[in-house]
């Protein structure tokens, strides 16, 4: 009996089908290679699997994100863990409360001076770039004013703060510097979701134990473009009239 020569020699045309001994001559020479299964996936079922490169699917599965928090929107395609759910559950409850108050921003960006024009800024871009208002340092301190009272008014005027920790923000909040002022008043409140960027929890442990016992969310995870996709969502409220 003749043998089907797909799995060798493959029928990707018609004359290539026409020459095997077992399909030559039947239907456009393709019935025997249809039902041969290729060990190997094609570029369509990789990008429906959610291979490397999405931003779903089994990325997700991988990461343990397959939940979606209540707040999220039903048409969303973020995905959390439950560990990320419970963190931020809180800050919404503030976000919800605070919502109905008069000239709130959205996020008070709680970050390293050395960072004001590098991770900060770009995650500062991210944000803004999803239409949330945020209270930034390099763009709320007027010259010639106090840096610790701007930052008072920031902290008062927003909904939720975030803390990117990087290296250089545990630098200075070793050293007893602005960033450690900022902290202590978001530590007092639940209004705090700390960003780990290029450090690790372990390390944000030995320098402030509470601080690193609020879970938060990990760039070594997911990009800051992601997170602030996150970050927008846990802010977004529709009110009512």
């Amino acid at each position: 009996m003749a043998r089907c020569t797909a799995p060798s020699r493959g029928h990707r045309t018609a004359s290539g089908a026409a020459a095997c001994p077992a399909c030559g001559g039947r239907s456009r020479g393709y019935s025997s290679y249809s039902n041969y299964i290729s060990p190997y996936p094609t570029y369509s079922e990789s990008r429906n699997s959610g291979g490397s490169s999405g931003r779903s699917g089994n990325y997700n599965s991988s990461k343990g994100r397959t939940k979606k928090p209540s707040w999220s929107n039903s048409n969303s395609s973020i995905y959390y863990t439950p560990t990320e759910i419970k963190t931020l559950t809180p800050a919404r409850k503030i976000v919800e409360e605070r919502t109905k108050k008069p000239d709130l921003r959205d996020i008070f960006l709680c970050h390293a001076w050395d960072d004001r024009k590098h991770s900060a800024k770009e995650l500062y871009d991210f944000l803004v770039s999803k239409s949330i208002s945020v209270w930034f340092s390099e763009k709320d301190v007027p010259l010639g004013t106090s840096l610790l009272r701007e930052i008072d008014k920031g902290l008062a005027k927003s909904k939720i703060g975030i803390v990117l920790v990087t290296p250089k923000f545990l630098e200075r909040i070793e050293n007893s510097g602005i960033a450690d002022k900022e902290l202590s008043a978001l530590l007092a409140t639940d209004q705090l979701v700390p960003i780990v960027h290029e450090t690790t929890y372990e390390e944000l442990r030995d320098v402030s134990p509470l601080l690193a016992s609020r879970s938060g969310l990990d760039t070594s995870e997911e990009t800051i473009e992601i997170i602030s996709d996150k970050l927008a969502e846990l802010v977004a409220v529709e009110l009512v009239s």
